[in-house]
């Protein structure tokens, strides 16, 4: 049987994966990563008897933390193409540019590898139920390989998370628990409500599973590069039997995915595999972007940024705590940078590569691209240089018509002191500081449901009017010919979307004073945002359902 510890990575000590383990019991450090028994493995043998094997990260089972392979919960992940890029390596200029195509996994983000390691880790521990905190892909992989191993999973997800990655982690049979805080103060519930419950939360495995994990996409590249080594620039002596890149570049939130990769490029480096360690790019979003503050003020301590100003909220992580410190002594030790690029570039750079290369990314690989881009043009990664970029996470949402409405929970924690500024999270909201004689009510909403639903509860609650209209079409026609006191609109309808609502609204002298309040769950663009924030008197980010409670509570908020 295989033998691993996990070894403290500021005291070193070494200790057992127990289900009880929250962290080193000896200084509370939260990073661990396995150590493995290897004095019997054959370097050489192994490598040869990979080739033989399935491909999957499991190939790699002998530097992976399972004892019994008969734990092991798999969905295929892994073994993801390194595509290389021509149209779009061409336009910048990069001669070897190559995208690890990390969307192909079963959830379709580079997640996965850490969710078959830290489910398989559950599994083998006995743990029935797991808390995770998430804003996005984490909690989507967890509960598809949960629900495969029949662990139950709780998501816990901040409120500015994108209502179709909570829909899907739903669909998988997650409980769902949306909090009306930042990611840090998601985690700290999710926490609390584990303590409280005696559920296994997943801050036990977190680390060692994402790191060991992650490697693996290292391990993948460097096999996959050495098949094209005759197509790539030659390196001094390179007599080794794998091919390390030049750069390896990563948007990042917490910092764990390229941690996991360094890792893996030292481990094939102890093993004669490759003879070189890659630079590091790490990228992160200008909104939150305390790894790049700290790495420009030459610091090896982050500060942590308290109020994510950023519509990606897959990346922000106000407070990335040891892992920038590891990551900074990497980028000292190896080389490489940390840089950061506005939502509006990872927007324009995810266009520019679905139309160069005909890859559709999601948002926080828009940031890794346009991260890439600057890097290009301040002459930090050259012409020559072999360039590898992590691509995780399809634009495409989950079907949204597969759910009912009763698919997540929600707790309030932005009255908790010190708790930063947050966009409101209800209509409630939408009326203060309005006259208190609104009472005529145009509501443009699709959802026929949803659309009733707050005017059948305002009329059994006193005297409002409330008209309804299922298109901008339609709702137009209504707020010409009924003068509202108020307009609630969708931005997503059929035919005459909100926005085009709103610009006849403000083009029109009879209409540019009624107010407006924009209820959406598309994900926005900062000029979208930002031309909205000018036109509107409030602008809400619309969740799965809408409430009963809630509207009683606007009626009483009116009254």
């Amino acid at each position: 049987m295989k033998r691993f510890e996990l070894e403290c990575i500021n005291c070193h000590t070494r200790m057992s994966l127990t289900r009880h383990l929250s962290g080193c019991p000896k200084c509370g450090e939260n990073i661990l990563e396995a150590r493995y028994d290897l004095s019997e493995l054959n370097v050489e043998a192994w490598v040869d008897d990979l080739g033989r094997r399935r491909h999957s990260l499991w190939r790699y089972a002998e530097v992976l933390p399972i004892t019994d392979a008969a734990n092991i919960v798999s969905l295929g992940e892994g073994d993801t193409p390194l595509i290389r890029s021509r149209v779009l390596a061409a336009n910048l200029g990069l001669k070897h540019l190559y995208i690890k195509d990390e969307r192909q996994g079963p959830t379709a983000s580079f997640k996965d590898r850490q969710a078959t390691v830290a489910i398989s880790a559950l599994k083998e521990l006995g743990v029935e139920e797991v808390v995770v905190a998430s804003t996005g892909n984490v909690a989507i992989a967890y509960a598809a390989y949960g629900a495969r191993a029949g662990i139950k999973v709780w998501a816990f997800f901040p409120t500015l998370t994108p209502n179709e990655k909570m829909r899907e982690a739903a669909l998988y049979g997650a409980e769902v628990i949306k909090v009306t805080g930042t990611y840090d103060q998601t985690k700290e519930l999710a926490a609390k409500f584990a303590a409280r419950r005696g559920i296994f939360l997943d801050r036990g495995i977190k680390s060692t599973a994402a790191i060991e994990a992650m490697k693996t996409m290292a391990y993948e590249i460097a096999e996959q590069l050495a098949f094209d080594r005759e197509m790539l620039p030659a390196v001094p002596d390179d007599n080794a039997r794998w091919r390390s890149p030049d750069w390896f570049i990563q948007g990042v939130s917490g910092g764990m995915g390229p941690i996991g990769v360094g890792k893996g490029f030292r481990e094939m480096y102890d093993f004669g595999l490759i003879d070189r360690m890659p630079k590091m790019g790490i990228v992160q979003s200008e909104g939150c972007a305390p790894m790049v503050e700290a790495f420009q003020r030459g610091q090896r301590i982050a500060t942590p940024v308290e109020r994510p100003d950023t519509v990606i909220a897959t990346l922000a992580t106000g407070n990335p705590g040891r892992a920038y410190e590891l990551l900074y002594d990497y980028v000292q030790d190896f080389g490489g940078t940390f840089i950061s690029a506005s939502d509006q570039q990872a927007f324009d750079a995810t266009r520019v590569l679905a139309r160069n290369d005909g890859i559709s990314v999601e948002p926080a690989t828009g940031v890794t691209f346009a991260g890439l881009f600057k890097m290009v043009q301040e002459g930090i990664i050259k012409p020559d240089d072999v360039v590898v970029v992590n691509c995780s996470g399809h634009t495409l949402p989950v079907e949204l018509e597969i759910l009912d409405e009763q698919w997540q929970r929600q707790f309030d924690v932005s009255h908790r002191a010190h708790a930063p500024a947050l966009p409101p999270e209800s209509l409630i909201s939408a009326l203060e500081g309005l006259s208190e004689n609104v009472r005529r009510v145009v509501v443009m909403e699709d959802n026929v449901d949803a659309a009733r639903l707050i005017a059948r509860v305002m009329q059994a609650r006193g005297d409002y009017d409330v008209r309804l209209a299922h298109d901008g079409a339609e709702g137009m026609a209504l707020v010409r010919d009924f003068q509202p006191d108020l307009v609630v609109t969708d931005l997503m309808m059929p035919g005459v979307d909100g926005f085009a609502v709103i610009e006849q609204m403000k083009a029109d002298p009879r209409l540019n004073s009624i107010p407006i309040v924009v209820i959406t769950a598309k994900e926005l663009t900062a000029r979208e945002r930002g031309w909205l924030n000018d036109q509107v008197h409030l602008l809400l980010q619309k969740g799965g359902s809408i409430d009963e409670d809630l509207v009683e509570k606007l009626v009483t908020k009116i009254e």
